[in-house]
């Protein structure tokens, strides 16, 4: 597996509380998005990447087990980091995180940030947003397009840190060769659509494709961090 990252401060933030992590070798890729007072949200986004670094480390294979605790210790951390220090009071972070086993791809998920696929040509939202106009969506209340407009399209309903507890969501997908996975923040997502993005990933190679994407977001107002991360399945 081949994979390239990209992250950017965007044009209206004073600070990139997005982080993101890959292991080629392993076949771990990790997205997140920090939120909470100065700096908090940058904190809480590396402790839930150096959750996952510490897990890549430890174990070889993935298992829907073993990432429900990559996730529950993340949050854990967080929150109890956030309890004795003041000034990060509220703090939390996004994840989405792949895992390579066999082929399977082992994904766990909470938050605003999303991961897809991109197979064949067509190209599938692999997690569910959890967020107000997320939810709202999916009850057939707005469609995806007045989501990506809705006043309170930033109101997420989970995620690490913020609570005492969480609940993460973990698939399973099957792999096959030539797929391509896209793991981002939603200052892509929230600012180029999901047609978009399929376009980019079916006419460039990954490289080329995260430069598109980072400038597309970019010239769309860059309201908020933007982070990618580009997976190609060459295997």
């Amino acid at each position: 597996m081949a994979a390239t990252m990209r992250t950017d401060i965007g044009k209206k933030r004073k600070q990139n509380e997005d982080a993101a992590w890959f292991d080629e070798k392993r076949g771990v890729f990790v997205v997140a998005d920090g939120m909470g007072g100065h700096l908090a949200g940058e904190v809480a986004s590396q402790m839930a990447i150096d959750a996952v670094r510490r897990m890549a480390a430890r174990h070889k294979k993935p298992s829907v087990d073993l990432l429900k605790k990559t996730v529950l210790g993340a949050h854990e951390r967080i929150y109890l980091h956030a309890q004795g220090h003041a000034e990060c009071a509220g703090m939390g972070t996004t994840i989405s995180m792949m895992w390579r086993g066999g082929g399977y791809m082992y994904i766990a998920h909470v938050g605003d940030s999303r991961i897809y696929r991109l197979r064949d040509g067509h190209m599938e939202q692999i997690t569910q947003d959890h967020s107000l106009v997320g939810e709202l969506v999916r009850a057939g209340l707005l469609t995806p397009e007045e989501a990506r407009l809705h006043p309170r399209r930033n109101i997420i309903t989970r995620a690490i840190g913020t609570d005492e507890s969480v609940e993460g969501d973990v698939v399973v997908e099957e792999r096959r060769k030539g797929d391509l996975w896209l793991a981002c923040s939603d200052g892509l997502h929230g600012l180029v659509d999901d047609r978009q993005m399929r376009d980019a990933l079916r006419q460039y190679a990954p490289e080329k494709a995260a430069d598109v994407l980072l400038k597309a977001a970019l010239d769309a107002g860059g309201r908020d961090n933007v982070t990618l991360v580009i997976v190609h399945d060459g295997e």
